[in-house]
């Protein structure tokens, strides 16, 4: 009794297949070019043995599955090269980073440090606006200041100061206040995302990118980082 034949698909399936017993037995990379040449020689190898002598292979279908070895095999090897480029690019990205070390930045937050009458935020707006308005809270919940900003002509990083100066008049004390915006445009009202304003203190580079420590608000993708003061 003959074994059938398999097919191309079948190959390539079994080929890419991290649990064959070739993979088990080498200490190559499984994924390797050579690993997956291996694999693939023994297993047409199995199938020439095993095959119909009253219908045996043809020299087309050998060729076929040799032309699948090597888009497979090219993949591989395409892969690796795609892989090395990205840890070059984020080391460059990491290295590049490194200038933003003692800069203060903003990024995504909402809370606002008072220090000596002087603090820094920012509103990410994501299109134009009538008016634009930023309230300021203390660790309570209670209002002490709102700023205008005025309209917005286009989208982008809005930033702004406050002199902690309060609604009434008075000087509010130094500390950590919760900031908060709303646009409007056309009468309709939206909240876009405030920013908070810190100090680059590290970069730390990363598998996904480097990442930047902005003072106390944490680590940020640097992505993250919507503006440099």
């Amino acid at each position: 009794m003959t074994s059938p034949i398999q097919d191309s698909a079948s190959l390539i399936a079994q080929l890419n297949s991290a649990n064959s017993s070739v993979g088990k037995a080498s200490t190559v990379n499984p994924n390797s070019g050579s690993a997956q040449q291996d694999k693939f020689l023994l297993m047409l190898t199995t199938q020439l043995k095993n095959q119909d002598p009253m219908n045996p292979m043809d020299n087309a279908a050998i060729t076929s599955q040799m032309a699948q070895l090597s888009t497979v095999s090219g993949i591989s090897q395409l892969n690796t090269t795609l892989q090395a480029l990205s840890d070059s690019m984020s080391m460059g990205q990491s290295v590049s980073a490194t200038s933003m070390i003692g800069h203060g930045v903003l990024v995504p937050g909402s809370s606002m440090s008072l220090a000596n009458g002087q603090a820094i935020g920012g509103v990410d707006v994501t299109q134009p606006a009538d008016s634009l308005q930023v309230t300021v809270k203390d660790s309570t919940g209670n209002t002490v200041r709102t700023l205008q900003l005025g309209p917005q002509k286009a989208a982008g990083v809005v930033p702004f100061a406050w002199d902690g100066k309060t609604d009434t008049g008075t000087t509010a004390p130094d500390g950590s206040y919760k900031i908060s915006a709303q646009a409007m445009l056309s009468g309709v009202s939206s909240t876009p995302a405030s920013l908070s304003y810190g100090t680059v203190n590290a970069v730390t580079p990363g598998a996904t990118g480097a990442t930047v420590t902005v003072g106390t608000q944490g680590e940020f993708a640097l992505s993250a980082v919507k503006q440099v003061m």
